[in-house]
This record gives structure tokens, C-alpha cells and sequence, in this order.
């Protein structure tokens, strides 16, 4: 077979997997023909191998064509090797060097927030967190990030464990954190603003996988003399695009 035909090939065999992807009940072969473009006899050549291979099955009741099991295999080697924190390290660095402030990495911990990761900034004042420690949700800026695209479920739970008071500015009245919430998640990031350590201002944004379900966060913190409101608002884009390509590269698609 000449090479542009095996190209061409290869380029309508993921076309028609790919729209087959957007339909859990599957497609016929008229329809499918139609939304990709090619004709039915093409299409139905194209099925016929992919339902050999395994990739294809077909509903014998409908006749319809859907996505089989074996593409669980190839998905299963993708998702094995998505890392955050090896995904992450890199994108963190940059992040570091344009705010000269500590970066931190964390994930979900039952009701906390674990750091994962931690890149230091060149200052003399050093953030006191490591790596292995936890915040709580309600009272630091990763955990609001993460509650505030976490499920209804999970957030009424993290409430009922008690939303203990650390300084003054902490927020311990629930329904002031869920309207506090839902301010996070419009503009896309949190920020604590000495809720859990005085003297510390952070902002963080959240990291989303493949299914959309919030993994973990970001976070840029300093102490206030040089995270200034002033200072936190101009990171705000920068933190957020850093999440937001952690998160891309852990499977998530925006449009989606």
C-alpha cells in the first residue's frame, strides 16, 4: 500500500474513534459517515477492522458502533504514567523564578492538604512548610481552591470536621465559606490572606485530571512585606496558567 494511503488510513481510524468517543450509546454507520465526512462503504471497511482488532464493538440489538474495551488498554498506559508531581516540577520552576516566592505542589489528604512538592525562593526569609506537611482546607489558600471545585458532598463533610479558628482572619462560619467559595471559583483562584499563619499571604489555583475532578493545587506564598495585595493580584494570571498546563498535561481539557 503506497504511504500516503496508509496516512490517510491511520488519520480515518482515529477520526472515527475519536467521534465515537463523544457518544456513550454509540453510532450507525450512515450517521457516523456523515459527521466525519467519508462515504458509508469506507466508514463500514474502517469499522470492520477496528471491530477485529478489538477496538470497536458493535451492539448486535442497534447495530450501532461504540468504543471497546481494548481502547482501556492503550488509556491504562497513558494514565499510568501521569505523575503530578513529575508532571508538575518543571512548570513550578518557571512559576518560582517569575514571583520570587516560595511555589508549593499539593494534593488532597482526607480533609488536608498534603505538599508534594516545594521550590524556595532566592530570599533570605524562608516559608516554613516541607514537604509531607498538611494545611487544612478552610484556612489555606490550596484547600480553598480544591473545595471550591470539590463536590457538594465533600464539602459539606470537610465542614462538618469543624472549621477551627487559626488567626484572626481565619473563616469559621460555614455558610461565609461557601459564599467565600463560590467567589473562588468564579475568578478561578484562591487566596489566603493570613488565615492560617500570620504573616503568610498565599494565592493557588487549582489541578484538574482527565475527568475534570479537581486533584490538587498550586500555591505562591510569602510573607505579607512582599506579598502585597498589589503583588498577589499580578500573580493571579500567572498562577492560574501554570495550573491550568499541570492540568492539561494531566489529561484535562478545558472545553470539555
Amino acid at each position: 500500500m503506497p504511504q500516503d494511503n496508509t496516512v490517510q488510513s491511520v488519520e480515518r481510524a482515529f477520526k472515527i474513534l475519536e467521534e465515537l468517543a463523544t457518544e456513550k450509546e454509540g453510532l450507525g454507520v450512515t450517521e457516523l459517515a456523515s459527521r466525519i465526512g467519508l462515504h458509508k462503504s469506507t466508514v463500514h471497511r474502517m469499522l470492520t477492522t477496528l471491530l477485529s482488532l478489538g477496538y470497536v464493538e458493535q451492539n448486535t440489538s442497534s447495530e450501532k458502533y461504540r468504543l471497546g474495551m481494548k481502547i482501556l488498554f492503550l488509556a491504562e498506559a497513558i494514565l499510568d504514567r501521569m505523575d503530578i508531581r513529575r508532571e508538575a516540577h518543571d512548570l513550578l520552576e518557571e512559576l518560582s523564578s517569575k514571583a520570587n516566592e516560595a511555589v508549593h505542589l499539593v494534593v488532597p489528604d482526607g480533609f488536608r492538604a498534603v505538599y508534594i512538592d516545594k521550590l524556595d525562593s532566592n530570599k533570605t526569609i524562608r516559608m516554613f512548610s516541607q514537604i509531607g506537611r498538611t494545611v487544612p482546607l478552610h484556612a489555606s489558600a490550596v484547600g480553598k481552591a480544591i473545595l471550591a471545585f470539590a463536590d457538594k458532598e465533600f464539602v459539606e463533610e470537610a465542614i462538618k470536621q469543624g472549621l477551627t479558628k487559626f488567626t484572626k482572619n481565619t473563616i469559621t462560619n460555614p455558610k461565609e465559606l461557601l459564599k467565600h467559595l463560590e467567589i473562588v471559583r468564579k475568578q478561578g483562584f484562591a487566596i489566603d490572606d493570613e488565615e492560617n499563619e500570620e504573616g503568610i499571604r498565599c494565592i493557588a489555583a487549582p489541578v484538574f485530571d482527565y475527568t475534570g475532578k479537581v486533584i490538587g493545587a498550586i500555591s505562591i506564598s510569602g510573607p505579607t512585606v512582599s506579598m502585597t495585595h498589589e503583588k498577589v493580584e499580578r500573580l493571579s494570571k500567572d498562577v492560574i496558567d501554570c495550573a491550568n498546563k499541570i492540568s492539561q498535561r494531566m489529561g484535562w481539557q478545558p472545553n470539555r
